[in-house]
């Protein structure tokens, strides 16, 4: 199947997912944000093909979610981080896990789960908010087209 190529769209979405690429990649940036740094633990985490692995950091670092630089530990691999853009995912991260947590779990099912490392509380669920602070439903807002910045 060949990709399509969604980087004129006018979604947003559209043109995100078609910059994430896919499902690996996104578990990919989920690791980093937890540590994994070196190319043979995000394998071992994942258990994805090395060739999988190595085309979705590839993609990562390519589009700039990810950089490529010397090992913390002086040793002569290589480590993947997150840049700026990537670390912004961790809130379309945070709002995947939410839904998940929300739908796909059984009430007594183990799951892992996001807490606030000062309180050890559970991070209080994302909302969209208008720009007074207004909690917004999806029956409050609507796509519109624009041009230059939003």
């Amino acid at each position: 199947m060949r990709k399509t190529d969604l980087s004129g769209a006018t979604c947003p979405v559209a043109r995100s997912l078609g910059e994430i690429g896919d499902w690996w990649s996104l578990l990919i940036v989920r690791d980093a944000m937890n540590g994994v740094s070196r190319f043979g633990d995000f394998q071992r985490s994942l258990g994805c093909a090395r060739n999988i692995l190595s085309a979705r950091l590839a993609k990562l670092v390519e589009t700039g979610v990810m950089a490529t630089g010397p090992a913390s530990d002086g040793s002569p691999y290589r480590e993947y981080r997150l840049t700026e853009k990537g670390k912004a995912l961790r809130i379309v991260l945070t709002a995947l896990r939410q839904w998940g947590e929300g739908y796909l779990f059984d009430d007594e099912e183990e799951r892992v789960q996001l807490v606030d490392i000062r309180d050890g509380e559970p991070v209080a669920p994302l909302e969209m908010r208008a720009h007074d602070g207004r909690v917004l439903s999806v029956d409050d807002v609507e796509i519109q087209t624009t041009s230059g910045a939003a």
